[in-house]
Order: structure tokens, then sequence, then C-alpha cells
């Protein structure tokens, strides 16, 4: 290090065993470098977080630092940063380059150090920033780039048995905080008391049942009263009141890969004007979940759910899509948007995706049955239909509480 290099290889302690099998990351590359052939590429260097994780293994934190994946023909390299020193090399699949920052710039040198120049290189349009993109250029002097953003997002959108396997555990971890939640749900609880109550279950259930894996960004948004409007709105410390609207939505985060349960809750007592609307989505919930199957294309199971809404003159209260994919994605990274519910997405139903049934239907303030309802599963399918691996209830019946 006296000699500031502009990179170096920290391979600190032992490998770390990663949340799946060398098999199955060497699936995805060797996936990777199929498309790659097609393409005429001869190495792809990705900057996302989805795609270095799902590649590799590693998750990075970027704190305003670049990082990557680069994949040739033989070789399979992350490239971090000096600050996070050997865990990188420890939690990824193939091998890890360190770069630093005595000058500016040595993350492209590293990466140059295995494209080398003039490559046809393969990159993520909807990742990289025009400013990368000039450095990209400058430092890999690519003979030509190809866009590989929607062929490893395809790639990605088709599970292999160990991820459902994966997903399948966050659902009955979401399931768990969403007990932990009904039993905090009081009147004179704050959002932020009931929000905490789900997510500390959540973690420790993670921790028992994956105990060498890493640990973070599993959190609840738990919402009341106005603040249901939105599917994003954050937690508050609005104080729950008898007859209040309630959003349940917890999502525990495993090695990269987020789940969620979302559950339209009450306080004590509905009202007749809010049990109407309850119960009509709800009913589209389910005729949701019995119209995804093998064959059906994501703009027709919307068009089927809103004509139900349509019928009972609530179609104009819907605020967005109707499901969306699950894997390697988070609140701030992924979305595997060509598997997403709504009518410009003509993506047919395979076996081996997973999907989402999530419709919501927001009433503005002041009107009868004021707040935000949704319902939400995860369902994996399968060769003749599909598997619900959501286990906590929906419906009035259970979801009136406290």
């Amino acid at each position: 290090m006296t000699s500031r290099p502009e990179f170096y290889r920290f391979h600190n302690g032992e490998k770390a065993p990663l949340q799946f099998s060398e098999a199955e990351y060497e699936a995805r590359v060797a996936g990777l470098r199929a498309i790659m052939v097609e393409a005429g590429v001869n190495a792809a260097v990705f900057t996302s977080m989805h795609n270095v994780s799902y590649y590799s293994g590693f998750t990075y934190c970027a704190f305003g630092r670049p990082y990557a994946v680069v994949v040739t023909p033989t070789d399979c390299v992350t490239i971090s940063a000096g600050i996070d020193a050997g865990q990188p090399w420890r939690r990824c699949y193939g091998d890890n380059i360190t770069y630093t920052d005595w000058q500016r710039d040595n993350y492209w040198r590293a990466i140059r150090s295995i494209t080398g120049e003039s490559a046809v290189i393969g990159y993520e349009g909807d990742h990289l920033t025009l400013l990368q993109q000039n450095k990209l250029n400058s430092f890999l002097a690519p003979k030509s780039m190809v866009d590989l953003y929607e062929q490893t997002m395809r790639q990605r959108m088709h599970k292999s048995a160990a991820e459902i396997e994966l997903i399948r555990a966050g659902a009955a971890v979401a399931d768990v905080g969403g007990y932990a939640i009904r039993d905090a749900v009081k009147a004179g609880a704050r959002e932020i008391d009931v929000a905490m109550a789900g997510r500390n279950a959540m973690e420790l259930e993670i921790a028992k049942r994956f105990p060498g894996a890493e640990y973070r960004d599993t959190w609840v948004w738990f919402q009341s009263g106005i603040n249901t409007d939105g599917a994003h709105n954050p937690v508050t410390g609005r104080v729950l009141e008898r007859g209040d609207i309630l959003s349940l939505n917890t999502f525990p985060m495993i090695s990269g890969y987020y789940t969620a349960l979302e559950r339209t809750m009450f306080v004590e007592e509905v009202d007749p004007a809010s049990l109407a609307i309850w119960e009509a989505n709800v009913g589209a919930h389910e005729l949701g979940i019995s119209l995804l199957k093998p064959g059906a294309s994501c703009a027709e199971v919307t068009e089927q759910i809103n004509a139900f809404f349509a019928e009972r003159d609530l179609l104009q209260y819907r605020t967005f899509g109707y499901g969306h994919s699950f894997g390697v994605l988070s609140h701030y990274y992924g979305r595997e948007a060509g598997l997403e519910l709504r009518e410009d997405i003509d993506t047919v139903l395979e076996p081996g995706m997973v999907i989402s049934m999530e419709p919501m239907l927001t009433i503005a303030d002041g009107k009868p049955g004021a707040g935000g309802y949704r319902e939400h599963d995860i369902l994996v399918i399968t060769e003749d239909g599909n598997e619900n691996i959501t286990g906590y209830p929906y419906g009035p019946e259970f979801n009136v509480v406290g």
C-alpha cells in the first residue's frame, strides 16, 4: 500500500458461504455468457445493485461510490471500494478487485484491467449514468456498446428452484411480521410502535432461519387514517384511534431478496361504507389470483380486474398496477418492469415466474370509506396455475383488530 496502487486484491480471510450454492451462480453466469455470445459482447460491465447481487452474490452499499461486476468468457470479478476491505471478496462468487482513491477514476482502471480496451462492452442502459458512460468510453475505448438491460431483466424474471425456496422463506417471514403487527395494534398506539414490533419480529425470524446470512434492510411501513392513501407512505408518530383504517406492510430482506405482505386493517370496528369498499377490493384480489396462470399476459389480467372494478364504479379509485415480479429487488434497487400487471405490459406468464397480486383503491379524505385499501399475496406460477405462498389471512373477518 505504500506504493499507492490504483487497485489490488485484498482476499482477506476465507470465502463465506453465500445464500446460494456455487452451482447456482455458475448457472446464472453461464446464462449471461449465452446472452453475451448472442449479442456479440466480449465483456459485460454491470453497475446496478441488482445485477451485481444476482451474478455475484455480493450486495453492495454504494454510499456515493461506484461498484461493478465484470463478466468475460473466463472471469467473473466484482469491483469494490477500499472502504469495504475484504468483505466483498468473502461474500462474492468469483474474484474481487479493490480500487483505491489515491487518484480519481481508479474504479475504471480496475475494470480496464479485466476488459482491456477496444472490446465490445455490454452495459445496463437503465442504470449507467451519463457521467459514468463518458468515463467508460474514455478508459475502455470500446469498439462498441450493447445495452443488455432487457435481456438480463428477463433472465432474472425466471426464478430457479433455489430462488423460489428463498422467496418462499421470505414470504413466511413476512407473515411473522404481520402477526406481530396484528398483536400490537390498539387504540392509543403510535404507527412507529406498531411498525417496530413487526420489524423486530422479522429480524429475529430471519436470524433464526438463516444464521449465516448478512442482516440488513428489513423494514415495515405501517400507516393509519389518511396516511394509508399511498402505497409507500412513510411511518409517522400518528396515534391510532377506534375506527381507523390501517395499512399493514411488512418487507423482510434476505440476501438482497425482498418479499412483502400487505393488508387492510381497521381498529376495533369498520363502518358500512368502508366495509363495502374493502370487500370489493378483496373480490378483485381473489379474481386476480385466479387469473395468474401460464399463458395469461400481464395486460389481459389487468384488463379483467379493471372490468371488475368498472362494473362496481370503482375503477377511478385505482392508483397503480396490480402486481409485480419478486426476486433481487427492494425499495431502492431492482424492478423487473417486464413482469408488472399493467395495461402496457404484454409479457406472458410462464412457470417459474413469481408475481404479486395487490389491487389498491384510494378514497379521498372526507368521502365515505376514505382511505387506502390494499391486499397483497405472492404467487409462484406453476405448470397449471399458481401457488400462493402468503399465509396471513386477508379480509374483514380477521383484520378488524385491537
